[in-house]
């Protein structure tokens, strides 16, 4: 994958992408279900989405299949103003995801493809490396290390940043993908951390990377592992964030939950955007939990994701 792009993007995601299948029905199992919307999906698109969204210049790394639904990913990322020059191709299919959807916080969901995603066949000699290198914003997922050659690529790319601000390791844990339950988890999430400036999860992902149940314990532990900010999303309740500075706690908005899917990677690129702004961290925490509640009124994800006139207006309600 060359790096044809002669500037540095904004935001540069790595992993997941595909399609969200979501039933437009709700409080109903799947084998009920009578129609559903085709969506992008991944959390690592959906990052960077957010990000593009918000004005910022973003690409992802990742692969589809050669099938329809490979083509459709590809349109949609640039549709949504997402670069594709680093998305590969597999002979696997392009994976699809299917939720149900029992608001306002129960959203189960059924990954079709799951360890045979095409983008967990990445390998470190596909990387883009000087784009990695010269990315404001590096974005990785816990999840692209469940299985090889993605785990290993993975690891190479946060080496490459030499722990240039800002790496970030989303620890979006997703059980299905890991033969080795949450002690393999736990174990490479520590891996992965020594290459990151910054960790973003939510509280039970915070405990699978550290053992700790409270989430302040949990960034703690964290943050003493070598990182600039650790965050912690509390859903509702808002977010908690540390750094060596001290700690900030940030209510979140109570909004009317259509689907929780898409928050947290709303808030991502939300994050993403405040850091490179070089905002407060107060500033950027609200702003991020503004994203994120937004999308939580629709069904879809990626294109659910607010420009920064939709946060502005959406936190001027609770003013």
């Amino acid at each position: 994958m060359p790096n044809r792009g002669s500037t540095a993007y904004d935001v540069l995601s790595m992993g997941r992408v595909g399609v969200d299948l979501y039933p437009l029905q709700v409080g109903v199992p799947l084998e009920a279900v009578d129609t559903f919307g085709k969506f992008l999906g991944g959390s690592a698109a959906n990052v960077a989405v957010a990000a593009a969204r918000l004005g910022r210049r973003a690409a992802l790394i990742g692969k589809v299949g050669t099938d329809p639904f490979g083509r459709f990913v590809r349109g949609d990322l640039e549709r949504l103003g997402v670069s594709t020059e680093f998305v590969g191709t597999s002979p696997r299919p392009t994976p699809l995801t299917f939720c149900e959807r029992y608001p306002p916080n129960r959203f189960p969901l059924f990954f079709y493809g799951g360890s045979a995603s095409p983008a967990l066949t990445l390998s470190a000699d596909e990387l883009p490396r000087a784009a990695i290198g010269a990315a404001r914003v590096f974005w990785v997922t816990l999840t692209g290390l469940s299985y090889e050659p993605s785990r290993t690529a993975h690891l190479e790319a946060l080496r490459e940043r030499h722990r240039t601000p800002w790496t970030v390791l989303d620890l979006d844990f997703r059980p299905d993908f890991w033969p080795g339950g949450e002690a393999q988890a736990r174990e490479l999430a520590r891996a992965a951390i020594r290459g990151c400036t910054v960790v973003v999860g939510n509280g039970d992902e915070c405990r699978v990377a550290t053992g700790e149940t409270d989430p302040r314990t949990a960034a703690a532990r964290l943050l003493d592992l070598g990182v600039q900010l650790v965050v912690v999303k509390t859903g509702p309740d808002g977010v908690i964030a540390l750094t060596r500075a001290g700690t900030w706690a940030v209510p979140g908005y109570r909004v009317e939950v259509v689907n929780g899917l898409g928050a947290g990677d709303a808030f991502g690129g939300a994050l993403c955007h405040g850091l490179l702004g070089g905002w407060s961290l107060e500033r950027t925490l609200r702003f991020a939990n503004a994203a994120g509640a937004y999308v939580t009124t629709f069904v879809e994800c990626a294109d659910a994701m607010p420009t920064p006139a939709d946060v502005t207006a959406f936190m001027a309600r609770w003013v």
